[in-house]
């Protein structure tokens, strides 16, 4: 019998899976903090033997090479991937043995990539999973232009025949397990679903039920920004990172954080925008650990600039530094736990206020006041509140100029990016009001004229919490 486990990483929307026959085990694209997979292993009392990377990851740093060498694995690479490290080059169709009862082919399926491998795995003459990494995910399929628009028109139209390579080549029971899909970026569209089969994917996912062209066309349209820092993280994967250092950094004190803030690194707060916008250290930033806070960390911060973690607990700061190392910010600058008190050499923490979309209704129409939406291009085009101005969050770092003078009242679609922005609008001296609120409250208080039927309507629209 075979067992697969996923290992979740929610901060970055992936998945890694240990599968094993109850003696050895394969390991299929860890993450950087790769304990978390040795954890597993030891406690079902199996040994790795095997660890393959479905591609050359653009949304986090691998823990594969380290993980291999740790436990005397074969570190399995596709042979055409130019990496600057030794490994065990895998090619299409090749057939690896994993122990006695598992045998996994590798399948070429670029799309992702150009080199993107699925693997298949049988056991006992069956098909039991394939391991789909960015190609094959749960109703739709990895996005094909993180390698620049030069690459695009070609990966797009290979990620629909390599769908339906899988879907013809694998029995409709096998099971499927993406690495991506689970809120990544690397996902062209939100994934539907935990778990699927060939023959579920055949009946519901895009690739699979539309013809090539009308594939192509859906996908594009759909696609829009991703993190800055993937550029960072192929360059790091071809070079071969190596474990990760997770031992706590240095407590800094309030005269050493307020050096660094005025020195221009960041300083950055884990606790949730209620906490931070009800007081917190003049100049400090706010990533809640409470939402997707490695991904807007590393997408919004110049890359290189230091970071000083400032968590309630040490455990936060822990917390924190784990999913830093999965994007390659290795080690934090320093670090300090308590609450603002801690932090200000007896300063007055500074605060602003928090709003619904009720209090911006009730407030618009009043002087100097600026209705700042932080939402992604497709959001917006879905509906907006009429004179707002936009600027996705990723770009409002490189656009403060932008933003006229006034009360900004900053807003997304949960609250979670509206919290960062604010931060960051406050930090530079603006007044400031985060609106923590569903955007459904804006559309019902009738705030964004909207045609039913439209994508973007309560029935029709995805569900963003963010």
């Amino acid at each position: 019998m075979i067992t697969v486990l996923p290992v979740e990483t929610p901060g970055l929307g992936d998945r890694t899976y240990l599968a094993h026959d109850g003696s050895v085990a394969l390991v299929v694209d860890p993450q950087r903090d790769y304990d978390r997979v040795t954890a597993l292993a030891a406690a079902a009392g199996v040994r790795i033997t095997h660890v393959f990377e479905t591609h050359i990851h653009n949304d986090y740093v691998t823990g594969g090479l380290a993980l291999a060498r740790e436990v005397g694995a074969q570190y399995l690479v596709n042979a055409d991937d130019e990496v600057s490290y030794e490994r065990t080059p895998v090619r299409d169709d090749q057939v690896i043995e994993v122990g006695d009862t598992m045998r996994v082919r590798a399948i070429h399926t670029p799309g992702h990539t150009h080199t993107h491998l699925s693997y298949a795995l049988e056991a006992g003459g069956e098909q039991v999973a394939v391991f789909t990494g960015g190609s094959l995910l749960y109703g739709t399929t990895g996005r094909p232009d993180l390698l620049g628009p030069d690459h695009t028109d070609t990966l797009v139209r290979a990620q629909w025949r390599s769908a339906h390579r899988l879907a013809e080549e694998l029995p409709d029971e096998t099971a499927v397990y993406p690495t991506h899909g689970f809120g990544s970026f690397c996902s062209a569209t939100q994934a539907a679903g935990l778990s699927s089969t060939i023959g579920e994917e055949k009946r519901t996912n895009t690739a699979l039920t539309a013809g090539e062209e009308a594939y192509v066309e859906q996908l594009l349209a759909g696609l829009d920004a991703f993190p800055a820092y993937y550029a960072h993280m192929g360059p790091a994967n071809s070079g071969g990172p190596g474990e990760p250092d997770l031992s706590a950094p240095s407590v800094a004190d309030p005269a050493e954080l307020r050096r660094r803030i005025e020195a221009g690194e960041w300083v950055v707060d884990l606790r949730d925008r209620t906490a931070f916008a009800a007081g917190h250290l003049a100049g400090s930033l706010n990533f809640g650990l409470d939402g997707q806070f490695v991904t807007y960390l590393g997408w919004l911060i110049p890359w290189g600039t230091p970071v000083t973690l400032l968590g309630e607990t040490a455990e936060d700061v822990a917390e924190a530094q784990r999913e830093l190392v999965r994007i390659g910010i290795d080690r934090p600058a320093a670090m300090a736990t308590g609450g603002p008190e801690d932090w200000t050499g007896g300063e007055p923490p500074v605060s602003y206020e928090r709003a619904t979309f009720g209090d911006l209704k009730a407030a618009l129409g009043g002087d100097d006041l600026v209705v700042l939406d932080v939402r992604r291009n497709q959001e917006r085009a879905e509906a907006h509140i009429p004179g707002s101005v936009h600027i996705p969050i990723h770009e409002v770092p490189g656009r403060l100029e932008e933003i006229p003078a006034g009360r900004v009242w900053v807003h997304c679609a949960g609250g979670y990016r509206a919290g960062v922005v604010a931060a960051l609008l406050h930090a530079r001296g603006r007044d400031v009001v985060a609106v923590d609120d569903s955007f459904d409250n804006a559309l019902d208080l009738g705030l964004c004229p909207l045609t039913s039927g439209i994508p973007g309507t309560r029935d029709n629209r995805q569900e963003i919490n963010a």
